[in-house]
């Protein structure tokens, strides 16, 4: 985060002290509906991401649309892919909007930028996919529903050493984006202490959001014998590169995590992105729950097609936020937070949920290989607690 963006969201935070407030029972009472803000890309690089999530939450909104008596009223603001307008977003649903509770961020980044708003604000955020270990680091007002990225690094490091039998891997990682930088070292770590070699890692290359030629850093990797390579990062970048491999005769395994697992992925990537491994969150093919079952079949009708698997965490935010509520018996930003760190063997549609003292979740990973144009599920791989 550069310098003029920390200097951003400190004016946003003395703006937040200086105008929020909090409900008290008798504006509990008044109030027609009680508001949970949604903050999301909607537009921008990373757009098909946050419309993902906000379907899961719109869905679940519809299915279970009041608590404690009051009809729950989505207050939802584009941060246009953007980590200065995710905290402006932030600044809005508290002070202007009066939410009791957000979800958001596909984009870790974005998350991250946000994190801080609330955390002064004392208002609880419950993030979905946002899978950067900074996004919950020293706020304990941000929860979230999926695993973290230091698991899921490990989950695919462990793919490639035992399943792919590599023993040398390229990683190829987005500089631009903190959880594609995340991930890559997490991986890293992983992979060494897998192999026992620390030269097991040929070649760590690198690009930036919006990126379209990769031509030359794939040229490099070209040029090495490694068995995998590692693309933490967007679902577009990622499609374009693995193409563009293609193209240039690069016939080497890709391996990746959840951001790829997006209909954009498969129509940029085409026939290309055959044979892809991922690691995600969800799977339509092996039922998990009985909220699973709830889920896809409220989903299928509505959008007429299979959900991803943000669109089930997207979901799943919203229900444990409700849960809190209902839980606490109260609209008190506090108190609210306070029960949704207490969640223990939560039902949702991507799994049960029960949040550590970080408020990350204990959750499985799905592996999903690109087959005929469709993620097809592989296995599931335990958490460790």
């Amino acid at each position: 985060m550069n310098k003029k963006i920390v200097l951003h969201l400190i004016l946003i935070i003395i703006l937040i002290l200086s105008g929020c407030s909090q409900h008290n029972e008798e504006e509990v009472n008044g109030l027609p509906t009680i508001k949970i803000g949604v903050l999301e890309p909607l537009s921008g690089s990373n757009a098909a991401g946050g419309q993902m999530e906000l379907q899961g939450i719109k869905l679940a909104n519809e299915l279970y649309p009041r608590v404690l008596g009051k009809d729950i009223e989505l207050v939802i603001i584009d941060n246009m892919s953007d980590k200065v307008e995710s905290a402006n977003a932030a600044v809005n649903l508290i002070n202007k909007e009066n939410v009791v509770a957000a979800i958001g961020s596909w984009g870790s980044s974005f998350s991250i930028a946000a994190g801080p708003i609330f955390k002064e604000a004392n208002k609880p955020i419950v993030g979905a996919s946002c899978t950067n270990p900074l996004v919950t680091l020293n706020n304990s007002y941000y929860s979230r529903v999926c695993f973290i990225d230091s698991f899921q690094g490990t989950v695919m490091a462990n793919y490639a050493f035992n399943e792919m039998h590599a023993e040398k891997v390229a990683i190829f990682q987005d500089i631009s984006n903190d959880y594609s930088v995340g991930l890559s070292k997490y991986f890293q770590e992983a992979f060494v202490k897998f192999t026992g070699d620390n030269d097991s890692i040929v070649l760590n290359k690198s690009y930036k959001t919006g990126d379209t030629n990769f031509s030359k850093q794939l040229e490099d990797i070209s040029q090495l014998k490694v068995d995998v390579i590692f693309v933490p990062g967007n679902y577009n970048e990622g499609a374009l590169i693995v193409k563009q491999a293609r193209n240039m005769g690069i016939e080497t395994p890709f391996i990746a995590t959840d951001t790829w697992e997006a209909p954009e992925f498969l129509e940029i990537g085409g026939d290309a992105v055959e044979g892809v491994v991922i690691s995600t969150f969800f799977t339509t093919e092996v039922s998990i729950t009985k909220e699973s079952d709830k889920f896809l079949n409220a989903y299928r009708q509505k959008y007429d097609k299979e959900p991803t698997s943000v669109a089930a965490l997207g979901y799943d935010a919203y229900l444990v936020i409700v849960n809190a509520i209902e839980k606490s018996g109260s609209i008190e930003s506090i108190e609210i937070n306070n029960f949704i760190g207490e969640t223990k063997y939560f039902e949702g549609a991507a799994g049960m949920i029960s949040l550590n003292l970080n408020g990350d979740a204990i959750k499985s990973a799905i592996i999903k290989e690109v087959k005929n144009g469709e993620f097809k599920y592989l296995t599931i791989v335990e958490p460790i607690e």
